[in-house]
């Protein structure tokens, strides 16, 4: 009998799932669905760097996609031996005892706080600040060192802490804390007991300080110091993580009959999308994966002897087997990509939302044909123009940190600028800069990566940027002045997830190999152009002249605010 996995992958804007043979990797089907209630920009406030998202858009998604690609593919429901969830990370959401997510209760379905809590939202860089001071200064384990020696904002603990300060009804109500991709796991099994479900190593290794060494999560003790509150939720958490090569349980009879399956389906432990999309790549040992979507991921692995007790300064955390079980899992990663050319985008197209859309020269139905020709060409055609502009050109300098920096050395005060405007900078030169930026961004992870001894022979770019944008692509590969191929699959975090739920299903027996049989060939390769690296070099030293200015400025303002204080 043929044998079938699903992989689901929850983005940022939508979750996707595919239906993967496992014999060959070969996709049956595929689907997406896009999260409407995050379309209407509800429960966000980007002004406040607040981005939450409530769990129903994913359940929707989830019945609507697998659903449609068990239809689809024709599979026999017994065929389909397993299912593994990744998601965005930290993203995570408040439940109750029984494990259900306190937005999905009347009392707390349009509170903002007992939702997920996004990747992206940055409302608790103060927390965050405090964890790190403690860390560094309690006098006992510094529980960041194998996060890269700096807690983001944009992680677990920092998260839960602004929401227990903001909003004490969530606090009181919230039994525990889940992270989206654990939550979702967890849904589908039949495995109910939150105090004992097996959660994600990836998603408690790389953002909850969860670490073997210190016997799990931070301590009571450094805990309580935060806050109380922080304290007892770990005594409710967990001590122990599990890969994702492991089973999380069978899929449980309330939702193997929504989605047309049968209680015999594996439910793997989940995971971070990054990780998976690794695996979907065929990730190895001195190679760097690079997810490109609206932000950017960095995974490699290393074996454990080489980095030891050792721990890489300022990246995303290393942790052992949250990529390939029995391999060191190194994170890193830009809090925009994407996302810088999208505001510039949006900046751009603010002409057609608020004046051409309500204009009384055109009817609505040309309006409406004008607004969808405008959104669908702009960037595209930028791309064209930008690829004229000769280097030697007065191209304007950009930074990539519109949200933050995440890596290297996390600091999400940060804010993007741009420097070299003058009247003859037209939007196609911007549009240069911000690729050039976001390049220059990479190279920073890059060069960290082997200041601290990690090697770098090859570099595979997977997501939607590395498939639909030559030009990025070839500006990523002069500024590393490494080449880079790009996976062929659309769907990688999903296939990885797939491949996962394989190894879970007991099809394979360890994740590398399920990773050579099953993972994205590749369809383009892109090389380093001599004559360009050079300039793009001397453009790298601008870069980061106002890259030291610009924080350096920042931390300055921060300090007159604190003494007016």
């Amino acid at each position: 009998m043929k044998k079938y996995v699903i992989g689901l992958d929850y983005g940022t804007d939508s979750v996707r799932a595919v239906l993967i043979d496992t014999e060959n990797g070969a996709e049956l089907a595929a689907s997406v669905s896009y999260y409407q209630r995050w379309k209407e920009g509800k429960y966000c406030s980007p002004q406040e760097n607040q981005f939450r998202q409530h769990p129903l858009d994913h359940i929707e998604g989830l019945q609507k996609t697998i659903s449609a690609v068990v239809k689809e593919s024709g599979a026999a429901p017994e065929q389909i031996v397993g299912i593994c969830i990744d998601t965005t990370g930290s993203s995570p959401l408040p439940v109750n005892k029984e494990g259900t997510a306190l937005a999905l209760l009347p009392e707390f379905a349009e509170n903002p706080n007992a939702m997920m809590v996004l990747w992206k939202d940055h409302t608790s860089i103060t927390e965050a600040e405090e964890i790190n001071y403690l860390a560094r200064n309690w006098g006992e384990e510094d529980y960041t060192r194998f996060e890269g020696g700096i807690y983001s904002s944009e992680w677990f603990w920092a998260k839960i802490l602004h929401i227990h300060r903001q909003d004490e009804n969530v606090k009181n109500a919230a039994y525990s804390w889940m992270e989206h991709c654990d939550y979702l796991t967890f849904m589908l099994s039949d495995h109910q007991d939150i105090t004992t479900f097996k959660r994600s190593r990836c998603a408690a290794g790389h953002k909850a300080m969860w670490h073997e060494s210190w016997d799990g999560l931070p301590s009571g003790d450094f805990l309580n110091q935060l806050d109380s509150s922080l304290a007892e939720l770990r005594d409710r958490l967990y001590n122990k993580t599990y890969t994702s090569d492991e089973v999380a349980g069978n899929l449980n009879k309330e939702w193997a009959t929504k989605l047309g399956l049968t209680t015999n389906t594996v439910i793997a432990v989940g995971t971070f999308d990054a990780h998976s999309g690794a695996v979907g790549a065929k990730v190895e040992e001195n190679t760097l994966i690079r997810i490109m979507g609206t932000s950017t991921c960095d995974i490699m692995v290393a074996p454990n002897e080489l980095i030891g007790d050792k721990t890489v300064k300022g990246i995303c955390g290393q942790v052992d087997g949250s990529v390939i079980p029995g391999l060191m899992g190194l994170e890193a990663g830009q809090s925009a990509f994407g996302d810088v050319l999208a505001w510039f985008k949006d900046i751009l197209l603010w002409p057609t939302q608020s004046i051409l859309m309500n204009s009384n020269a055109i009817d609505d139905h040309q309006k409406q044909l004008l607004k969808e020709e405008m959104e669908h060409s702009l960037i595209r055609n930028l791309t064209l123009e930008a690829e004229k502009i000769l280097l030697s050109e007065a191209v304007p300098i950009a930074l990539d940190w519109i949200n933050g920096r995440r890596t290297p050395d996390a600091n999400q005060e940060l804010k993007m600028a741009i420097s070299n405007l003058s009247l003859g900078t037209k939007a196609p030169h911007i549009f240069r800069a911000l690729v050039n930026a976001i390049c220059f961004g990479s190279k920073k992870i890059v060069d960290r990566f082997e200041e601290e001894g990690v090697k770098i022979e090859k570099v595979i770019g997977i997501g939607g940027v590395a498939r639909k944008s030559p030009f990025i692509m070839q500006t990523l590969a002069n500024v590393l002045n490494k080449p880079i191929v790009v996976a062929a699959s659309d769907q990688a975090p999903a296939l990885g997830a797939a491949i996962y739920a394989a190894v879970a299903a007991g099809v394979y027996s360890s994740v590398h190999e399920a990773s050579q049989k099953m993972g994205s060939d590749f369809e383009a390769e892109y090389f380093p152009q001599p004559e360009q690296i050079e300039k793009y070099a001397e453009l790298m030293e601008q870069y980061q002249i106002l890259a030291d200015f610009t924080e350096n400025n920042i931390k300055a303002k921060k300090k007159l605010t604190a003494r007016s204080l």
